[in-house]
Formats: C-alpha cells, sequence, structure tokens
C-alpha cells in the first residue's frame, strides 16, 4: 500500500532579490519585451499606412473601406497580443465584446467597424505600443546582457590574449596608453557591477511589463463600459431569479400553509353546521376548533407578511423593525442603528432581508452565545454589519451565503464574511443609499 503525501509550500534557500535572476517569471517576461519590439515595429507600419491611406482616401469613398480594413487588422493584432500576453505575462484578459450589429453585408460590417470604439482603440495600441516597444526593448537589453557578461567576464576573459593579441577587455584607448581589464582586482570589480546590473535587471525587466500589462489591459481588453453592461445584465439576471424564486416560496407557503389550514376550516364548518341541530355539543366543540385554526393561519399570514416587507418597517424603520426580528433570533441580539435619514425604500427593504436572513443563519448554524446588528451610513453607501460569537466556519459558497451575496450584487451591493474556524463571525454587507 502506498500513502500520498500532500506536497508542502516550497521554500527557497535564497532571498527573492538573488533568486529573480533565475525564475522562470524574469526570462518570460525578457523574451516578452524582446518579442514586442519586432511585432510592434510591423503592426506599427501597417496601421500607420493603412490608416493614412484611407483618411487620405475618404474623399473618394475609396478610404472608408480602406480605413475599415485597418481597424479590422488591428483587431487581429489586439487578439495576437492577449495571446502573447497570456502566454508570457500570464495576464488573463477577457476578449472585447464583439463587433455591434450594424446590417447586413459588407457595407454592414464597415459600418459596425467604425463604429466600434473597441477598434479604434486597437488602433490606438498599434501606434502607440511602437515606440514603448523600443524603449522596453532597449532598456532590459542593455541591463540583462552587460549584467551578465560583467558577471561571467572572468570566465572569458581569456579570449583577449589568446585570440585578439590584447590583455584584456579595453576600457580606454589613446595614442599614450590604454587601459584593460586584467588585474585580479579589476577582474573583481568587474564582476560585482555585473552582480548588481543582474540583480537589478529582473526588476527593471518586471517593472516594463507592468506598463505592457497595463496597456494591454487598458486597450485591447473591454472597456469599463462593456464591463459594466455585462456586470448588469448578470445582476438584472440574478434579480429577476431572485424574484421568481421569493415569488415560488410564497407560493410554497402560502399554498402549504395558510391554505391548506384554511381549507380544513372551511370542512370543519361544514360539518359543524351540519351537527348544530342535532348534535350542538359537537357543533361548540368544532367551532372550537375552528377559531383556533383561524388563530393560526392569522399568525402564519402575518409571518409571511412580515417576511415580505413588515408594516413596522415602513411605518417606523430599520431600527424598529430589525429589533422585531431580533426578538425572534434564538440567541440575545443587541441592535444599533446610526443613520441620519432613512435610506430609499428600496435600499431600506432589501437592508431588512439581509439582516434578517443572517439572524436566521445565526439561529440555525451558529451556536451563539451573543449577537450584535450596527448600521450605519459611509458616504453614500449603507452598511451592514452582523457579528456572533458562535463556532464560526461559515461557508461562503453554501447556498444561502452565495445566494445573499448575488443577491446584493445585483444591486451594486457587497458581502464581505469574516468567519474562521472558532469564531466569531463577522459579516458585513454594503448597499448603495439609493438604488
Amino acid at each position: 500500500m502506498t500513502t500520498a503525501h500532500r506536497a508542502g509550500p516550497r521554500v527557497h534557500g535564497l532571498p527573492p532579490a538573488l533568486r529573480a535572476p533565475f525564475e522562470g517569471r524574469t526570462w518570460r517576461e525578457f523574451g516578452y519585451l524582446l518579442l514586442s519590439l519586432p511585432l510592434s515595429i510591423v503592426f506599427f507600419a501597417l496601421a500607420l499606412s493603412l490608416t493614412a491611406a484611407g483618411a487620405g482616401l475618404v474623399v473618394t469613398f475609396l478610404g472608408i473601406p480602406v480605413l475599415a480594413g485597418a481597424l479590422a487588422m488591428c483587431r487581429g493584432f489586439g487578439a495576437l497580443e492577449r495571446v502573447r500576453a497570456r502566454a508570457l505575462l500570464r495576464l488573463d484578459v477577457a476578449d472585447p465584446a464583439p463587433l455591434p450589429p450594424g446590417g447586413n453585408g459588407a457595407l454592414g460590417r464597415v459600418t459596425a467597424l467604425l463604429k466600434s470604439g473597441t477598434s479604434w482603440r486597437h488602433l490606438l495600441y498599434a501606434l502607440v505600443h511602437m515606440p514603448w516597444a523600443v524603449f522596453a526593448f532597449s532598456v532590459s537589453l542593455v541591463f540583462w546582457s552587460y549584467g551578465w557578461c560583467l558577471l561571467t567576464y572572468p570566465l572569458w576573459q581569456w579570449v583577449f590574449p589568446l585570440y585578439a593579441g590584447i590583455d584584456g577587455l579595453q576600457i580606454y584607448g589613446d595614442d599614450t596608453h590604454d587601459v584593460y581589464l586584467d588585474s585580479p582586482l579589476e577582474l573583481a570589480a568587474t564582476s560585482l557591477i555585473g552582480l548588481l546590473f543582474t540583480l537589478a535587471a529582473p526588476w527593471i525587466i518586471r517593472g516594463l511589463a507592468t506598463v505592457d500589462r497595463l496597456l494591454v489591459t487598458g486597450l485591447l481588453g473591454p472597456s469599463r463600459l462593456e464591463g459594466r453592461l455585462v456586470e448588469l445584465e448578470s445582476g438584472r439576471g440574478v434579480a429577476v431569479d431572485t424574484a421568481a424564486a421569493d415569488l415560488r416560496r410564497i407560493e410554497r407557503d402560502l399554498h402549504d400553509g395558510a391554505q391548506a389550514r384554511l381549507v380544513a376550516l372551511a370542512m370543519d364548518l361544514g360539518l359543524a353546521k351540519e351537527k348544530l341541530h342535532h348534535d350542538p355539543d359537537t357543533a361548540a366543540t368544532m367551532v372550537d376548533e375552528a377559531h383556533g385554526e383561524v388563530k393560526l393561519a392569522l399568525k402564519e399570514l402575518r409571518d409571511l407578511a412580515r417576511g415580505i416587507h413588515p408594516a413596522i418597517l415602513t411605518d417606523r424603520g430599520l431600527d424598529a423593525a430589525l429589533s422585531s426580528a431580533a426578538t425572534r433570533c434564538t440567541v440575545p441580539v443587541r441592535v444599533h442603528v446610526d443613520l441620519p435619514t432613512r435610506p430609499t425604500p428600496a435600499t431600506e427593504g432589501i437592508a431588512y432581508l439581509t439582516a434578517s436572513e443572517l439572524l436566521q443563519n445565526i439561529s440555525k448554524h451558529s451556536r451563539a452565545h451573543t449577537a450584535s446588528i450596527d448600521i450605519w451610513r459611509t458616504e453614500n453607501r449603507l452598511l451592514i454589519q452582523v457579528h456572533d460569537d458562535g463556532h464560526g466556519g461559515a461557508d461562503p459558497t453554501g447556498h444561502g451565503l452565495a445566494g445573499l451575496a448575488e443577491r446584493l450584487q445585483a444591486v451594486d451591493g457587497l458581502l464581505l464574511i469574516d468567519s474562521p474556524t472558532g469564531g466569531p463571525t463577522t459579516i458585513t454587507a454594503e448597499l448603495p443609499w439609493r438604488t
């Protein structure tokens, strides 16, 4: 029988400064910077020439398809650059949104290309990246090559006296005298300078690669507006699904609870009516039982209405509504609401439902002794913090908390969970003051 052991974290014997020249990240990013120069020259030349030709021919209407072709070509360049960034920079940039519909046929595609802001950003990248690539190529290559050459100079210094007929690497020479790096002290000083260059080069390369990451992300990825539209579409879908789930829950609660109880009540009252004349005592007993069923049905309806949007929330606000909800929790709950004014009804309702669901989680899962709810406003955000001294270990991927996080995200909200094993648990919800 073999026993598998989980590999622990890798322990490095060298500090990061000494390890950087040998790391794969440094070599990948250095390769990216070297490859950027020839590619950017090709991109720049083609993009500039086609764009200039298209702009010059616009008056003849031939420039419009030429300009559209230049933009399509730049989008192709952008796709290649995103692949290169994923492979060498480990930068996962999402593809931008596809071209918007612009009609049928070639004219429609030309119109879509010219109207697309993404296409123009790709053109801007092709034009801007070339001068930056020249600078990054030169700086990275100089530091990297000079560093390793000077560091290893004592190993290849013998080439000069053997093949060049000179004592070493010449650093100065005129008609009167020459200076060569050939003495042991000079060899040691050269290696020391090379070591400094070699240790500095990886961090210079990483800094240059960071600028490339910003260019790729900012010009070749989805725009902020596109990302925001995706978020809103996703949030709208979550809101619709949540509303549908809430409606199904209300329907189920009515069907299995109050509705079933009222049906049974109607049947009991019908039987009592039949026994009223010939067995009044039994009829009275059945009416008394029906009265109790009515009270239970009313209680269930009140609980259901309170879970949707309690009247106390509308009349008196979050402080009173959450204080009432806290009395139904299985542990003592301190409620503190510090709001200068009441938020919008939509925000207030979401805040109440969020806090109520977190209180239910405390009752069901936390095994806590005490809990607290704090609500306050910071700038244009409403913050809700629920704390308990239970055993912790709340799972953010669980159905309850994950669903709550999705509902908050649908209204541009946020849910933060801090629940180490052993407790305590602190969950903070953030909502816009006005939704």
